[in-house]
């Protein structure tokens, strides 16, 4: 019997017809027009940031699958390789330059639109700035505040423009979040055939738990900071530490009474913070009209760009891992539970094998390996190293949700299924996936705070290991600080240290309130057992 014979049969044994959402939104558009279009025009004002980070991670995506077609390939042929290579020689190139493009596109809150690096014109005097490049009427140009074609938003100081310009991004940031979620409500209430799922028990438990709340805000700046993080910074990554040479900033030298100009390489020299007596500290300018939220690195650079640099690659190497790992972990759990027997004991024995692999030294031992190939420098080895960290972690969510994917296998809807002639891939896609998502959440939340320490660990250890310099690394960070935490540049480890720490307890908290929405009976149980101890 087929699917579409099997649907029949339920529809007429349970007098439910299944309507596809595109006629019901057809019957009704108004509700989804209406969030939509407010949809739109969210994405539209920051197009090119979202443009320029998909083309990022696709071109990733691209020369890593070619690179391993690439491999197999030069097993059998060498001219089979050396054409694989042309192609994605030729698809880097394209994908490269469509990234160029989604660069160059003015966004709502880009540092174009809200500068914030800007110089006076004289001690303790105005900042020459401008707003969107606008030359300013007649009628105020002999105002107190000096406009100029270049400089910061409205002749603001550098710490209020960059203020500014952080506060918008991240009202904006949760404004999209909270429309997203919107989205799923107007769904609930106008489109969706049921009057009650679990998923709804699940979000009003979610209202109430304040720990659980905690780790959604958390994951949200976190991403915000990943996403956005070339405008949040004072300044970019590519300026201020990948070719500091080859930018120039202007900035009012006391001593000659002028306005001079100098290497961003240069400034950055003159700005390191090794201690007392050599110290650029948090929330302070330096000598050359920059301001630093966080402070300076001992080479001068600005912390604050250096950690949302770090944020963009850790959360993209840590999300590349987990969204593997649990690819492969929700796949093989549902096999093994569904055919059980020897298939469930074959994946087993393959994830013992798998686990009994210490992952650190395996780290080490690709990152030597791959040190100097081509395929280790693909985001910076960030690719190779999510690869790594996705194959040793599958076998521990594979274990988490094995359970209940055995669990739900021998539920009679599963049997009701089987009986009326539905695939295995749709009864497990349909009556089991959606069981164990839910329980892949909170494993997975949990398991990629131990990828975030394990990839900050690998970069505090150098040599080679982790990301590679010049790209950010907040592990870099924390081990370049670590000789000056006794001394006035406490802030290079302190806050690199706390922003790993925030992020991974920000997930556990994530996870614990995914638990509790998905069983109430945890957090009540656990309560009963600290009540318990405390009165023992």
């Amino acid at each position: 019997m087929s699917d579409t014979e099997s649907t029949t049969t339920r529809e007429e044994l349970t007098g439910f017809e299944r309507v596809p959402l595109r006629t019901r939104i057809a019957e009704s558009p108004r509700p989804f027009l209406r969030w939509f279009s407010v949809l739109v025009v969210l994405i539209a004002v920051e197009f090119g940031t979202y443009a320029k980070l998909a083309f990022t991670l696709v071109e990733a995506t691209f020369v890593g699958v070619t690179a391993f077609f690439e491999l197999l390939a030069g097993t059998v042929s060498s001219s089979a390789a050396s054409a694989i290579l042309d192609v994605q020689a030729a698809g880097a190139e394209f994908l490269g330059g469509l990234t160029e493009w989604a660069g160059s596109l003015p966004t709502l809150f880009g540092r174009e639109t809200i500068p914030n690096q800007g110089y006076q014109l004289g001690p303790g005097g105005t900042w020459d700035g401008t707003v969107l490049g606008i030359e300013p009427p007649e009628a105020i140009a002999d105002l107190p505040v000096v406009f100029d074609w270049k400089g910061t938003f409205l002749g603001l100081e550098p710490a209020l423009a960059w203020a500014l310009r952080l506060t918008l991004i991240v009202a904006y940031a949760m404004f999209l979040a909270y429309w997203l979620f919107r989205g799923w409500t107007v769904f609930r209430d106008h489109y969706r055939q049921a009057d009650w799922t679990p998923t709804d028990d699940m979000i009003g438990r979610l209202k109430g738990h304040r720990w659980g709340q905690f780790g959604i805000l958390v994951l949200l700046l976190y991403l915000t900071m990943a996403i956005f993080g070339p405008a949040l910074g004072p300044t970019t990554v590519e300026q201020n530490i990948q070719s500091s040479y080859s930018h120039e900033i202007k900035y009012f030298d006391e001593e000659a009474e002028s306005v001079e100009t100098i290497f961003v390489g240069e400034a950055n020299f003159n700005s390191k913070s090794k201690g007392s007596g050599e110290n650029v500290g948090p929330m302070t300018y330096d000598d050359f009209d920059r301001f630093h939220p966080f402070g300076t690195l001992n080479n001068g650079r600005d912390l604050f760009t250096f950690l949302m640099g770090g944020a963009r690659i850790t959360m993209i190497v840590a999300g590349m891992a987990i969204g593997i790992a649990t690819l492969i972990a929700a796949t093989l759990s549902m096999i093994s539970a569904y055919y059980a027997g020897s298939v469930d004991l074959t994946i087993l024995t393959t994830a013992d094998g798998i686990v009994s692999v210490p992952r650190l030294i395996l780290l080490i031992m690709v990152s030597a390996v791959f040190a100097n190939h081509w395929l280790g420098n693909i985001l910076d080895g960030g690719f190779i190293l999510a690869l790594v960290f996705a194959f040793t972690t599958w076998p521990l969510l594979w274990r988490a949700v094995r359970g209940p994917a055995l669990q739900v296998a021998q539920e009679e809807w599963v049997d009701a299924a089987r009986s009326f002639g539905q695939r295995p891939r749709t009864i497990m896609r349909k009556h089991m996936l959606p069981y164990i998502v839910g329980y892949l959440l909170v494993y997975a939340s949990m398991t990629t705070g131990g990828i975030i320490i394990s990839l900050s660990a690998l970069s505090f250890l150098g040599n080679g290991l982790g990301i590679s310099a010049p790209t950010p690394a907040w592990g870099r960070a924390v081990s370049l600080g670590q000789s000056y935490v006794a001394t006035s540049s406490w802030h290079i480890s302190l806050l690199s240290g706390l922003i790993i720490v925030v992020l991974v307890t920000g997930l556990n908290a994530f996870g614990d309130g995914i638990r509790d929405a998905i069983d109430p009976e945890t957090e009540s149980a656990e309560a009963e057992e600290a009540a318990a101890g405390g009165g023992a």
